[in-house]
């Protein structure tokens, strides 16, 4: 068992730590609320530390699920950021979702303190946090995956190595722009149903069976028919991610007019006031407009 830190307890960080610690792991974790920290500590035993730093020092693998490129830069750099702490030949994972820039930039910084870095987004909710089942998408050195996979595993359904530093990312960008084609249409045949006065369950019972099946048809079709929407994966938190993958496909010459299109829709879900709604609220839009 290693001795681990995990850094951030969001609706995801928080039962990924709690599934570190229950596999038997040395776990410290930090949080900028302490009291969230205070909380998981009661529930899953462990310790707490004031400071990335803190929390880093001593550690085999630090692992971090925080909010956004800065978020992710104050936890890793500066004297109380765990690259500060970490010893030669530690390794750090990232499992925040942020852009391929500063992936480049904290690879770089890390490898000059003789650290390895794995970035390793996850898809999968705060269900699959919960349930230990998420998919892991890193990128990173062989050896440095081989080892953060082993640990990885107490909240993973499938981790793999897509390639070097930064393919982890591309590969989570992948996910969004697959993810925002796919509850739109969702959402558009919602709302025909609805609107032919068919029985929206009725529906979806039979052509999730067929073709048009997903993952989004068959875990949000029946919310959405509730107008339930408070819940998942937050529209603020999508749209962010879409601008990560809209600025990389600008560098790399993709050509991505649904994900575009599709990110507009969002913003118009949050002038509805939707913001931390989930992002299966696109069809909150198309029954605004009539």
């Amino acid at each position: 068992m290693a001795k681990l830190a995990f850094l951030g307890l969001g609706v995801m960080g928080y039962p990924m730590a709690g599934h570190l610690q229950a596999a038997g792991h040395d776990v410290t974790v930090y949080n900028r609320t302490a009291a969230k920290a205070e909380a998981w500590v009661a529930q899953h035993k462990g310790q707490m530390a004031g400071t990335p730093a803190l929390a880093a020092s001593g550690s085999d693998m630090v692992m971090a699920c925080v909010g956004n490129d800065d978020d992710l830069r104050s936890v890793c750099l500066g004297d109380d950021g765990a690259f500060a702490s970490m010893a030669s030949g530690s390794i750090f994972v990232d499992h925040t979702t942020v852009s391929a820039a500063v992936t480049r930039e904290l690879h770089a910084a890390a490898a000059d303190k003789g650290i390895a870095f794995v970035d390793a987004p996850v898809s999968g909710g705060q269900a699959g946090a919960e349930n230990g089942a998420l998919s892991v998408m890193c990128g990173g050195a062989q050896d440095s995956y081989d080892k953060a996979e082993a640990v990885i595993a107490a909240y993973a359904r499938i981790c793999r190595r897509i390639g070097d530093s930064g393919a982890g990312q591309m590969t989570k960008m992948c996910n969004q722009i697959a993810i925002a084609g796919l509850v739109q249409g969702l959402s558009e045949a919602l709302h025909f149903a609805q609107k032919a006065g068919l029985d929206g369950r009725a529906v979806i019972e039979v052509i999730s069976q067929g073709a048009a099946g997903s993952w989004q048809m068959s875990n949000r079709y029946e919310t959405m028919l509730d107008d339930h929407f408070d819940h998942g994966f937050a529209v603020d938190w999508m749209r962010k991610d879409l601008g990560i993958c809209l600025d990389a496909a600008d560098e790399n010459g993709a050509s991505l007019p649904v994900t575009a299109l599709v990110d507009q829709f969002y913003k118009d879900v949050q002038k509805l006031g939707g913001g931390r709604w989930d992002t299966s609220s696109l069809l909150k839009r198309l029954q605004a407009m009539g």
